[in-house]
Order: structure tokens, then C-alpha cells, then sequence
């Protein structure tokens, strides 16, 4: 039986966060009412001009920067023709010739090491408006005409599903902490296609490539290139011979299905745009754009890892973007970024998601949270007692040390201290001791029980735990 490999390429499109749209003033959203956020230029109105927002040519240097792109630094725009609805100028202006950014790439991690995959080229474009079909009625809404958008067109150079998912990972966590895109998939600010082709291992030809459109997550692209793979190689097991198709993912039946066969080429009658002019970038437009963008994530990865935090926490913190950021404001002050990241991902963030709030509606300062990291780390509180108070710390203007007087929380540190109330305890409970001996597990969770019973719960459980443990062994 004959072994093939996959080919995959991926066009991505996502919607850059501009305040308004790419060629005219309307207000660049979401969610709006329908044609509420459209002027005569994205109607496309005869006679009507366009007018570049700078502020998409801005994001789009930061774009090309953070995907290691050559920069365009000449370019200018192009119209590309074909008649469709959701097209009323019947052109979409886009950029052909002159993409702004080419060859670069970004980098993933794979169950078999770091791969780099290749970015051919990088277009700044606007969108069409949006259909919505009513039985034998088409409705169209141009709140998305003219949204400006950056597609990034991959070279096909990977061959597995992880790969394509971990790139579209990367992409999507790039773009959004540089905050070009919101990158929401299920509001469109980010739409994925993929080509897939297979042929036999080592065949110096690709195979015949079909097309995946719009695919809603990028989960679901995982599916769909596993699927796509799939159907090819059945279909030349059986001895057919495969043909270009345009295909789509049904997330309902979990696979593709035809939507058309490419029989020729697209013939857009590119040329260029005559109602804007050519583009230069200068040095300082482009220095001043690259010097706004925030903290990559892989940079902040780097900063964890110096702060002694571990890869899983790492991970979890940049999924969430509010909490990386906050941790963020405490790069140079010396704080315990183990206790902080595990406070930020358990108790506080359980409170957060409860509540449905975020930290900046919390009384959580800057200088609380410094506090409340040191006290866990020096003992006078215990995890149990973070639990205990919290809501206290996040709802209440007061100090820590005045919430830890008000609910009589003292946790004595005092080492001297604890080994006298250990001591004690072990002279009282000798049967105890010898059930320790013996290998009895439940033997030291009794004694720590009379332990703290003894002290009131005043003295601080881990360095109890701790000391009572060497004790022991010195019986």
C-alpha cells in the first residue's frame, strides 16, 4: 500500500482593531444593527473616493515585524475585480503586487521540536459586506464593508494537523497580545482557510490541492485537514484520480463537503488602484509604530522562566491576557512570581469568574497584592486563610493586616515556638509516635491535628508540617 504525505498551506484573515474602517470614516465594530455603521464609500456609490486610515498602514508594519516579515516600504494598492452581492463596486481593493510584508515566518513547538513555518506573503485588503440568506431572500449588511483586514498566506511547508493548529495558535496569541486583532473567530475577526493536497512519501511533485473555506475554529481546522487527508487517500486507493475542489467544513457532521469544482483559474483583472496613490514608508513611521507594540508573548515567556515559574503556569497566565498583564506591573519589584501566578489562576481568578468581574473592579491594589504574595511566602498566612478572606481582600478598601486582626488569623512563625508545642504533643500522644514508625500514614495527619489544636491555630501549618516531620525522625 502506497504511503502518502500531506502538504498544507493556510491563508488566515484577520480584522484589524482600528476605530474606523480601512477607506472611509464609519465606525469600525461589531454587533451593531444592521447598516448602521456604513457610509456612501463602503455602499459603493458611484463617484465616491477613498481615503487610507494611516492607522491600518501602522498596523500592519507591526503585523510584518512580529511575523519577521521584509517590510514593503514602496507599495501601493490594486484593485482586484469579480461580481458578486456582497460587492456593490464590484472590486475589492486589495494588494497584489506589492504586499506589504514577504517571507517571513513564526515559530511553533511540536511533539517533535521547534518548527518554523514560512509566511510567503502578507496583504492589507479591505472585506466585502455580509450575506445573510432568507429562503429565496439574500440580505445584506455593510456594517463589514470596508473593515480593514491583513491576510497572512502561508507557504506550504507543513504536513500535519498539529502543525497547522499550533501555527494558527501561534498567530492568533501573537496578533492579539500585539494588539493588532481581537482575533475572535466566532465573530469573524479571524477566518481560516486551508490547502491540502497528498502524494506518495517522497514525490518530488505536490499533489492535486483542494481548498477548505471559512472554517470556524481552529479546532475544527485540525478536523478538517484530518478529514480532507482522509478522503484523498481513499480516493486513490480506490485508483480515481483526484480534482481541484473548493470544499467547506459542516461542524455539524464533523467533515467536508463539496460547495464547487475549480474547472479554471480566477481571472481577477488585477491592476492598480488610480484613486490612492503610491505608499513610501519612512524610517520614522515605521520606528514609531514597532515602538508602540506591547510585550510579545514570547518575551513574557522568557520573563516567567527567569521568575522561576514553571511551563504549565506560564501557558495558563498568556491564555489570559488581563492576568499576564497585571503580573506584568510587578517585573522589576521583588515579588514571588511562583505564589503570585498560582494566587492569579486559583483563588482570585475563581472569584473573578463567579462574579463575573475583573481585577480593575476589585479593591485589589498593587500594594495589597505585593502584601498578600509576601505574606504566603514568610508564613503569616496560609493558603487555607487566603481562601477564608479573600472576598474581604477583594470587596474591602482595609489592609491585609487589618482583615487578618478582624477574622483573628496569626500565624506565629516563631520557630522556637513551634517546637515547644510540638514537643508537647509528641510527649502526649507516644502510641502516635510509634504508629508514625510503623509506616501508619494517618498516624502524622493525627499529630498535626493535636499540633494545631494545641496552638490555636495560631503558628503558620507548612512550617509545622515541616518541623514536625524532622522531629519525628529524631524520636
Amino acid at each position: 500500500m502506497t504511503k502518502y504525505e500531506a502538504t498544507i498551506g493556510i491563508e488566515v484573515h484577520v480584522e484589524v482593531k482600528t476605530k474606523s474602517k480601512f477607506f472611509s470614516s464609519s465606525e469600525n465594530g461589531y454587533g451593531k444593527n444592521a447598516n448602521a455603521s456604513c457610509t456612501v464609500v463602503d455602499l459603493g456609490y458611484p463617484g465616491t473616493l477613498p481615503t487610507i486610515n494611516e492607522e491600518v498602514i501602522n498596523q500592519g508594519i507591526r503585523a510584518v515585524h512580529l511575523t519577521h516579515c521584509k517590510l514593503t516600504k514602496k507599495m501601493h494598492f490594486d484593485r482586484k475585480n469579480y461580481f458578486y452581492p456582497d460587492n456593490p463596486k464590484n472590486y475589492q481593493i486589495t494588494q497584489n503586487r506589492t504586499p506589504i510584508g514577504r517571507e517571513g515566518y513564526l515559530e511553533i513547538k511540536t511533539s517533535l521540536g521547534l518548527k518554523k513555518i514560512e509566511i510567503e506573503e502578507m496583504h492589507l485588503e479591505e472585506d466585502t459586506c455580509k450575506s445573510a440568506h432568507r429562503g429565496t431572500v439574500s440580505l445584506l449588511d455593510f456594517n463589514r464593508a470596508g473593515v480593514p483586514l491583513i491576510e497572512i498566506v502561508s507557504k506550504p511547508c507543513m504536513h500535519t494537523k498539529e502543525e497547522a493548529v499550533l501555527y494558527l495558535e501561534k498567530l492568533r496569541e501573537t496578533f492579539f497580545y500585539g494588539e493588532i486583532s481581537d482575533c475572535k473567530i466566532e465573530e469573524g475577526s479571524m477566518r481560516c482557510d486551508a490547502n491540502v493536497s497528498i502524494a506518495p512519501i517522497g514525490s518530488k511533485t505536490l499533489g492535486t490541492k483542494c481548498e477548505i473555506k471559512n472554517i470556524g475554529s481552529i479546532h475544527n481546522v485540525g478536523i478538517a485537514i484530518e478529514k480532507e487527508i482522509e478522503r484523498q487517500t481513499t480516493l486513490l486507493e480506490k485508483g480515481e484520480t483526484l480534482k481541484e475542489e473548493t470544499r467547506r467544513f459542516d461542524d455539524k457532521i464533523g467533515d467536508t463537503i463539496l460547495m464547487r469544482m475549480k474547472e479554471t483559474g480566477n481571472d481577477y483583472r488585477y491592476f492598480p488602484e488610480p484613486d490612492i496613490p503610491m505608499i513610501t514608508l519612512s524610517q520614522e513611521q515605521i520606528t514609531k509604530a514597532i515602538s508602540l507594540l506591547p510585550m510579545t508573548p514570547d518575551e513574557r515567556r522568557r520573563q516567567y522562566q527567569e521568575k522561576g515559574m514553571k511551563e504549565l503556569s506560564i501557558e495558563k497566565i498568556l491564555a489570559n491576557k488581563a492576568l499576564s498583564d497585571y503580573l506584568n506591573r510587578f517585573l522589576s519589584t521583588p515579588l514571588n512570581f511562583v505564589i503570585a501566578a498560582n494566587l492569579l489562576l486559583g483563588d482570585i481568578s475563581s472569584y473573578l469568574n463567579k462574579n463575573f468581574l475583573s481585577l480593575e473592579k476589585t479593591k485589589l491594589t498593587d500594594e495589597k497584592f505585593l502584601d498578600l504574595v509576601k505574606k504566603l511566602e514568610v508564613g503569616e498566612l496560609s493558603n487555607k486563610n487566603v481562601k477564608d478572606i479573600l472576598e474581604e481582600i477583594l470587596e474591602k478598601d482595609s489592609s491585609i493586616e487589618t482583615i487578618m486582626k478582624e477574622n483573628h488569623i496569626q500565624n506565629i512563625t516563631d520557630v522556637s515556638f513551634v517546637e515547644e508545642v510540638i514537643q508537647k504533643v509528641l510527649d502526649q500522644n507516644q502510641e502516635s509516635v510509634k504508629d508514625y514508625h510503623q509506616g501508619k500514614d494517618r498516624a502524622l495527619k493525627y499529630l498535626m491535628g493535636q499540633v494545631m489544636k494545641e496552638a490555636k491555630g495560631t503558628i503558620n501549618p507548612k512550617i509545622a508540617n515541616e518541623k514536625l516531620k524532622e522531629m519525628l525522625q529524631n524520636q
